[in-house]
């Protein structure tokens, strides 16, 4: 298995395992979203639908940008020895939002894509625009939401080869959350503590796991390039 597919794999686990923190952080809201687009009953398919696609969207949006961004920042260096500090930087990086998913990090994450208080605003009025639109706005909110687990495979695609690599990363992540974010949409339930800490843990060590694998790779490239350079 290639680098490459190993980290869409692990993108994607992370995001099936980290059902329990998903359910933790976003269930509410999202319960809460839908009950009220619903009137109180079951909301309808369109609406879940264009709210778990906005969502993932974002996250490819978001994957794509890093990715770009990764590019222009190798570009700036010598080319080989920048492409391996970036990894270096973004694998300690992704090990230490895994460390904070398992609350072992000394300093917790409250990195997010863009003020909170200005997106929790957008998301409680998103259901005053209707049932599709408003779960567009409510669901491209929701991926923009401070979540150390997006993060943590935001940082990553900044190591991808290519933007559309980074795309495809982040929306393997956001294809492994699917099946507990339908859940919170259709079912308005949660995941027992035990159950849902267990995830976590696990997820958290996909994580870090990740992050390890990158900053090896970074490692390695860096070395051999210095002795080609030096």
């Amino acid at each position: 298995m290639s680098p490459i597919e190993f980290s869409y794999g692990a993108a994607f686990l992370v995001g099936l395992l980290g059902s329990g923190h998903c359910l933790g952080m976003c269930g509410g809201l999202v319960s809460a979203f839908f009950m009220k687009v619903g009137a109180g009953r079951t909301a309808p398919f369109p609406a879940i639908l264009a709210y778990h696609g906005a969502r993932i969207a974002v996250y490819a949006i978001v994957g794509l940008l890093a990715a770009l961004l990764g590019a222009v920042l190798v570009s700036t260096g010598r080319l080989g020895l920048a492409q391996g500090v970036l990894q270096i930087i973004a694998g300690v990086l992704v090990i230490l939002l895994g460390f904070d998913l398992l609350g072992l990090a000394p300093i917790r994450n409250a990195w997010g894509f863009a003020p909170l208080a200005w997106l929790r605003r957008q998301f409680v009025g998103a259901t005053q625009k209707g049932p599709v639109i408003g779960s567009l706005i409510g669901g491209a909110i929701n991926g923009l939401m401070p979540c150390s687990m997006t993060m943590a495979m935001a940082v990553k695609a900044t190591t991808a080869p290519s933007p559309p690599e980074g795309m495809l990363l982040m929306l393997a992540f956001g294809a492994g959350t699917l099946p507990s974010m339908l859940s919170a949409s259709v079912l308005f339930g949660k995941l027992g503590p035990t159950l849902r800490g267990a995830l976590l843990k696990a997820a958290a060590l996909t994580v870090i796991a990740l992050g390890i694998s990158t900053f090896w790779q970074g490692l390695r490239y860096f070395l051999v390039m210095w002795s080609l350079v030096a």
